[in-house]
């Protein structure tokens, strides 16, 4: 189904920027000075691309038509990934509070830092996987073929809305310039 081909593109920059905050983490950790701002920048990206464009289509497309088949938003597996959504911006939440106090040099922000993040990376991690390998195969077994056309244009004029808002510009200059600050600590 070409329009999940959409999300699952979108899951692949997503995991870039997993990976490139977890290298983050992971000097922070061994104590190399991160700047805050990095942890600000990657929150701005997931929450603006991971959360405002790419959850906004399953939450306000996808899962719809999952619902129109019988697959209920309250129990699994919509549900679920509502609510790990849901958990993930509290992550996010967690993660600017934490970089914000790393700002200000509080003692216990490296810490705060070190567990949202770690936190959300599993989870995504994860929930990334729980979408490509069952509920997207799921869904091209529930959403009738008679419909996969309609599905695909709504996902379309989604995407055109965030082209033209200069989101996936914005956010894929993100996730680069962030991968490109990372190496300067390695």
């Amino acid at each position: 189904m070409k329009a999940l081909d959409i999300l699952v593109e979108e899951h692949r920059l997503i995991e870039r920027l997993l990976n490139t905050l977890e290298i983050g983490i992971d000097l922070l950790e061994k104590g190399t000075a991160v700047r805050p701002e990095f942890f600000l920048s990657a929150t701005d990206f997931m929450r603006g691309y991971a959360d405002g464009c790419h959850h906004a289509k399953e939450e306000g497309v996808l899962f719809r038509y999952m619902e129109h088949q019988g697959i209920p938003d309250d129990g699994c597996p919509l549900g679920v990934m509502l609510a790990e959504h849901a958990c993930g911006r509290q992550y996010m939440r967690a993660l600017v509070s934490a970089a914000r106090a790393l700002q200000a040099g509080e003692p216990s922000a490296k810490r705060r830092a070190i567990m949202s993040s770690r936190s959300y990376i599993t989870l995504l991690r994860q929930h990334i996987y729980k979408e490509d390998n069952i509920l997207f195969p799921m869904a091209e077994g529930v959403i009738p073929t008679s419909q996969h056309a309609a599905l695909y244009e709504d996902f379309e004029q989604e995407q055109q809305a965030e082209i033209a808002e200069g989101a996936h510009e914005k956010y894929l200059q993100l996730a680069e310039a962030l991968g490109n600050e990372i190496k300067i600590y390695l």
